[in-house]
């Protein structure tokens, strides 16, 4: 299918031949018939990735800061790469989306095949989108029309915000397709509405629409209109819906308004504010957040758990069941609002015509539907490229299941650095496979995780989707034939790790790895070189300075990301294992703070672990230091001699004679010598890099002493 993307480091925008999606747990397969270009959200986007990288860093300075932190813990040479990853990635553009159903999800009820949907998905022939956020269209209701939805969403909650009442007078900054969509509801609701825009043709509309309007650039005074609009009183409310670096807007509005009256943020404009026009009036001010309440919330919208409506009246979904309503009743009239239209090849036109100085408002995408359509629908694997004959020795043909940012800045050029011969690889969305996939010389990219493991030029498969799909896939991936390397954690459950060590156990030929990359790493090779001819047991310490992770990200839900224990904590139980070199007897875990203190899956907390040889570890994994300490300290003591090692770029030791210390300007963790030593344990048929009775010790030792922190 086609898709049109973005590079965040350059601004080209391209229309892309991916895989078709599929329709995941929760979701609406849909097949696009009209999408709307949100000419403020897709410019505003389009010109920051054309930018330089002096204007990228002036848009967005809170990025610098963590840039330069980056750069103290990890060295710049990590960092520069990281952030070019990251511009490299491409985006998928569009959130205005109007089609018919194609199939439903697992999960999903409330729709059928074949409905008329409005939803938030992005510029493609196929989209695949989450229940929460799609809407049935009315019979009354044309496909043009629908795909204007989530933007009046967007005016909407902000009128919701601003709860004006009947018969009051509100005044609307910016008559842009917001702005006039949201004129058009307030006028719906009995409001006076006074439209401000520098641009007549948009005034023009707004009268149209039913409100007076004020042009500051014909030399208007806006204030002066404003204060005869409202009778002398002051406006009720004002709604922003402009996109402008002035703090002009915010003073006038605040400067119209009544005592006590309302002011709400819909666009984006600067905010030095004054706090004399707000102190004197006592003025609300609130930003509005996009489409209504579940915007944003991984609960609401990936979960499909519904807020009550007893409790939430208005969330995102139901603000667009309204505007569809306002639409079929005809208090919208969305028309006048389209200026341009142009079929889905035809993007080139309508991204250079949304950037140019040509007027344009409502820029319409329009969608084939003709045989070569159809049939470009049903690929879910596309080639990318000339598949590379296997080399000689037998180098395995390898997939990657899953493709995001760490899958495609870490693995992907660890296995090609190893000698892989890399063939598909797969994502659920399709386009972040294509992008990888061309980047690194795949042949092909895919969103259908059956076929790959059906393939027989495939021997292996790699492992890198969410943590929640590790077991299912290794599990499939093993019962397919293929040896596996499971980016960890391996699993999430008891339940689940005593299934994968009963079919490991069972297929003896086939090999199961983690990325436990620590280990491999040169600078942790060197220091078990020093520490080999050293007897007895050995006392360990790992300190993880491991930064903060926002509460509702992926990684601390339990059901998907499983804590960051079981998540990352992980790798360093593994470290220790390494270096004892005997087997875990015992686990313990504290975390940190009262009972009440704690978040779901705590990620503060001390490890402790007890070896077969009498050999100790403790693990301080910590989420509230400072970004300027190491980010990861091991320290090593055994037989008088002790070995210390920051960031895997500062060896030192104490007592081995001439050695005092090996310094790395590279981070590096060895994630390219993991992969390699798995490649060539399946070129050569030799033992897995670690053995199957570490993994599974190391597995079990992190999923108990998550739980332990839970209890």
């Amino acid at each position: 299918m086609k898709q049109i993307l973005q590079n965040l480091g350059n601004g080209v925008t391209s229309l892309t031949d991916v895989p078709a999606p599929r329709a995941g747990r929760g979701k609406l397969l849909i097949r696009t018939s009209h999408s709307l270009i949100s000419a403020g959200t897709e410019r505003m986007l389009v010109d920051f990735g054309k930018a330089g990288w002096i204007d990228k860093a002036r848009q967005q300075p809170d990025k610098v800061r963590q840039v330069l932190e980056k750069m103290r813990t990890d060295g710049v040479v990590a960092t520069v790469d990281a952030v070019r990853s990251k511009l490299d990635q491409p985006i998928a553009l569009g959130y205005c989306n109007v089609g018919r159903i194609l199939d439903l999800g697992a999960g999903v009820d409330g729709f059928a095949v074949g409905d008329r949907v409005a939803s938030n998905g992005n510029h493609a022939e196929i989209v695949a989108v989450p229940r929460n956020l799609c809407a049935r269209i009315p019979d009354a209701v044309s496909d043009e029309a629908a795909a204007f939805t989530v933007i009046g969403a967007i005016g909407l909650q902000g009128i919701r915000l601003a709860d004006p009442k009947l018969g009051e007078c509100v005044a609307v900054f910016g008559l842009g397709l917001i702005g006039l969509l949201t004129v058009q509801m307030l006028r719906a609701q009995g409001c006076r509405v006074l439209g401000i825009d520098i641009d007549p043709d948009r005034l023009a509309m707004a009268q149209r629409f039913g409100a007076e309007v004020v042009n500051p650039a014909a030399g208007e005074d806006v204030l002066g209109r404003a204060a005869t609009f409202s009778r002398g009183a002051g406006v009720d409310a004002v709604l922003i819906t402009a996109a402008s670096k002035s703090n002009d807007i915010v003073a006038q509005a605040a400067q119209m308004s009544r005592k006590r009256g309302r002011i709400v943020l819909i666009g984006v404009v600067g905010l030095n504010l004054s706090r004399a026009d707000f102190y004197e009036k006592e003025l609300s001010f609130q930003v509005s957040c996009s489409y209504g309440p579940g915007r944003y919330d991984p609960s609401y919208e990936a979960g499909g758990q519904d807020y009550p409506i007893g409790f939430v009246r208005w969330t995102e979904q139901r603000n667009f069941e309204a505007v569809l309503d306002l639409m079929a009743s005809g208090a919208i009239d969305v028309a006048p609002l389209i200026s341009h239209r142009f079929d889905l090849d035809d993007t080139e036109a309508a991204f250079a015509l949304l950037t140019s100085d040509e007027p344009s408002l409502g820029i319409m995408l329009r969608y084939a539907a003709d045989a070569e359509a159809d049939a470009r629908l049903k690929l879910r694997t596309v080639a990318v490229g000339e598949p590379a004959p296997t080399r000689a020795g037998g180098t395995p043909g390898i997939a990657f299941l899953g493709a995001g940012n760490y899958a495609g800045r870490v693995l992907m050029p660890a296995f090609k650095a190893g000698g892989a011969d890399l063939r598909t690889a797969v994502s659920g969305g399709g386009f972040s496979a294509v992008h990888f996939a061309r980047k690194h010389g795949f042949g092909q990219a895919s969103t259908d995780q059956e076929a790959v493991l059906a393939d027989t030029a495939v021997d292996a498969v790699v492992i890198a989707t969410r943590h929640d799909a590790h077991a299912g896939q290794v599990l499939a991936a093993l019962r397919a034939g293929k040896h596996v390397f499971c980016e960890k954690p391996l699993c999430l459950t008891l339940d689940e790790l005593a299934e994968i060590e009963r079919e490991a156990e069972a297929r003896p030929d086939q090999k199961l790895m983690v990325g436990f990359n620590r280990r491999f790493a040169p600078l942790i090779v060197k220091a078990e070189a020093l520490l080999r001819p050293v007897a007895g047991p050995r006392a360990m310490i790992m300190t993880v300075n491991a930064g903060v992770i926002p509460p509702d990200h992926w990684t601390q839900d339990p059901a998907i990301g499983g804590g960051r224990i079981v998540g990352e904590a992980c790798h360093f139980i593994d470290l220790l294992r390494c270096f004892a070199g005997a087997p875990i007897e015992t686990v313990r875990a504290m975390p940190l703070g009262r009972p009440e203190q704690r978040a779901a899956c705590p990620d503060n907390a001390t490890i402790q672990l007890g070896f077969a040889d009498g050999s100790t570890g403790t693990i301080h994994y910590l989420a509230n230091g400072d970004r300027g300490f190491p980010k990861e300290r091991l320290e090593l003591f055994a037989g008088g001699r002790i070995l210390r090692l920051d960031n895997f770029r500062l060896l030192e030791g104490w007592g081995f004679g001439a050695f005092r210390r090996k310094r790395s300007w590279k981070q590096d963790k060895g994630q390219q010598a993991c992969a390699a030593a798995f490649i060539d344990a399946i070129r050569t048929g030799a033992k897995a890099p670690i053995a199957l009775d570490e993994i599974i010790e190391v597995s079990r030792a992190s999923i108990e002493a998550a739980a332990l922190l839970r209890e």
